[in-house]
Parts: C-alpha cells; structure tokens; sequence
C-alpha cells in the first residue's frame, strides 16, 4: 500500500520537513556537557539502526514531506563505513539538504570521501582555541588534529563550514570573542550555543551563560550586523561584523526559545523519532521496522511522533531536567 501524499504538520501548524540522524551513540571525546558521566552506558550493535535501516526510514520521511537531513552522533565518523552511508544518502530523490556534523578529529582522514560522497556543508565542534583547555573540554588532546581537519574541509571547497561553540561559564567565556574575531581571517559561520541542560552535567555550578551576555561580549568586536536568512536556515540569528568575511551565529535555545518555529524530528541511533530534542517523548520506529511492517505502518510512527510534539520545550535552566545524554539523542 502507497503513502499518501501528505506532510508532517503538527498541531501548532508547524511543518517538519527536517530530519536529524544520529547514526551511533560512540565518540572519541567525552565533552563536559554531551557524555556528562564520562564512559557511560554504550549501544550494543543489535540496539542501533542498521544503515539499509535509516534509509528505509529516510526514504518514508522523504514521502512525508523531509527535505533536508543533518547526520550526527555521537561522532559519526567512527561508525565503519560512515561515507559509504552517505553517499547512499546523497543519492536518494527529493532532498535539497544534506550535512554532516562532527568533532573533527578524523576530518583529515575522511574529507576527500566525505566530499566525494557529495556533503557540501559541515558543522565542526571546537569550543575553545587552546590546546589545553581542549583536553580539559572534552578529555582529548586533539586540538590541533580538528583545526587541521577545519583547514582540509576548507581547501576541499567544502561551504559553509559552521564552528559550533558550546559557552560555558568559568571554562572558555573568555575566549568568546578570539573564536568570533576568525570571521574576519576565514569564510566561516561561527555558532555561539548556549548550553543545554541535559543529563547529569558535570560541569560547575555557576549560571550559564545566555544570548544576551554572549552577544554583549562579543559586541566589543564592532557591531554586528544582521544577515538575511535563507531558505534553509536553522534557528540561528545570523550576524556578521563590518568588514568580516565570515559570520557569527547565535542559537540560544534556552533563553528566547524558537520552538514556534520549530521544524524539526530527530532519529535517534537506537531507532526513536524523538519530536523535541529538550523533552523526554519518543516514539519506537526500530520495533516495527524489524518486524517487518509495511511502510504505511512505519509512516504512523512518524505521524505519532508529530502529533506529540509540544509547542515549546520544558527547560527551565535546570541542569537535570532531560534524562539520558546528548551523545546517545543526537544535537
């Protein structure tokens, strides 16, 4: 039986056309703020989505109205075959959107692939520019392994390239406005985040830092002025300064939620379409699919998902409100 010809519409009349892939729940850092108990429980492999799995998943959401894909993790790159994966991906009919997110830590060694697999847009995780704040950040000594994997993506021609920097009080806020001054030497998209509260954080008791200081800091640089946004713009309030080549971005989940526009669904690596990455509502997709139901019967997975979603996410600054870990959801 066909799937109607329908689209994801939620009861707040937002349409979710984005899908983000959280292909493995293993990275090879443990960042403060995404595996906050360090080692963790882990995925066993029979737990996470096979890749001919996502696909058909994929191909559904495709027929429902998805339009544009972001793979995460964990750190995807670890996952054996991972370009393979995308290539796969980039291959299907009726996506205008692609991207990879990741660490960085194997870019160098996995750019021509990714390239040649037809990613054209990636998002890097580097929160401080300080080799050994690095380590403190996320347990590795590898800063200079992910800016040299950043340089390759650029020589590669790979655009936009998104730094995506996590704020966190009393660890990297003063080097705020040295990662936001690299948009005046390269073309890339700096993302200022503000720290989401999920799991049992390890990180220190001071008050997190929100949009409103972010910005104030980095408005020493010059005035920042707005960007207009394009059609596949993310949440993020796009700024550059006078005379930067790059931009700054702000995305400030917590503090000025745009849940009201939201357009997202979330796959995570065990097999849940999960409707708000902040609240802990989740509809098994895995159960059904290894049971060998018809894609219409899949589709409802997806129409359940959509009907659950609040119409703003519950966090309130409390750093226990979501259970489990942001490397196991998928940012």
């Amino acid at each position: 039986m066909e799937i109607k010809n329908t689209h994801l519409i939620d009861r707040y009349k937002r349409n979710l056309n984005y899908l983000r892939i959280s292909i493995t729940d293993r990275c090879n850092l443990r960042c403060l703020y995404c595996r906050p108990s360090g080692a963790g429980y882990k995925l066993k492999h029979r737990e996470i989505l096979r890749y001919e799995e996502i696909l058909r998943i994929t191909r559904i959401g495709i027929r429902l109205g998805i339009s544009k894909i972001r793979i995460t993790g964990g750190e995807p790159l670890v996952r054996k075959d991972c370009c393979e994966f995308l290539g796969a991906l980039t291959r299907l009919r009726g996506l205008n959107d692609i991207s990879l997110t990741t660490n960085g830590v194997l870019l160098t060694d996995y750019i021509d692939p990714i390239a040649a697999a037809g990613i054209k847009r990636l998002n890097i995780s580097l929160d401080t520019l300080d080799r050994n704040k690095y380590k403190e950040i996320t347990g590795v000594d590898a800063f200079e392994r992910v800016w040299q994997g950043i340089e390759a993506a650029r020589t590669k021609g790979i655009d936009p390239i998104k730094i995506n920097v996590v704020a966190l009080n009393g660890i990297n806020d003063d080097e705020l406005t040295d990662l936001a001054a690299l948009s005046f030497q390269y073309p890339f998209h700096i993302r200022f985040i503000e720290y989401m509260p999920i799991g049992h954080t390890r990180l220190c008791d001071k008050a997190p830092l929100l949009y409103p200081q972010i910005r104030s800091r980095l408005e020493r640089l010059g005035e920042l002025l707005p960007v207009a946004r394009a059609p596949h713009d993310g949440p993020a309030m796009r700024y550059k300064f006078k005379g930067a080549i790059g931009e700054i971005g702000f995305i400030s989940a917590v503090s000025r939620h745009f849940c009201n526009e939201c357009n997202r669904l979330r796959l995570t690596a065990d097999g849940r379409i999960r409707p708000c990455l902040l609240a802990d509502i989740h509809e098994d997709i895995k159960t059904p699919l290894r049971a060998g139901r018809l894609d219409t019967e899949l589709a409802d997975v997806f129409f359940r998902a959509v009907k659950r979603k609040p119409f703003q996410h519950p966090v309130k600054l409390d750093p226990n409100a979501i259970n489990g870990e942001m490397v196991r959801i998928g940012g």
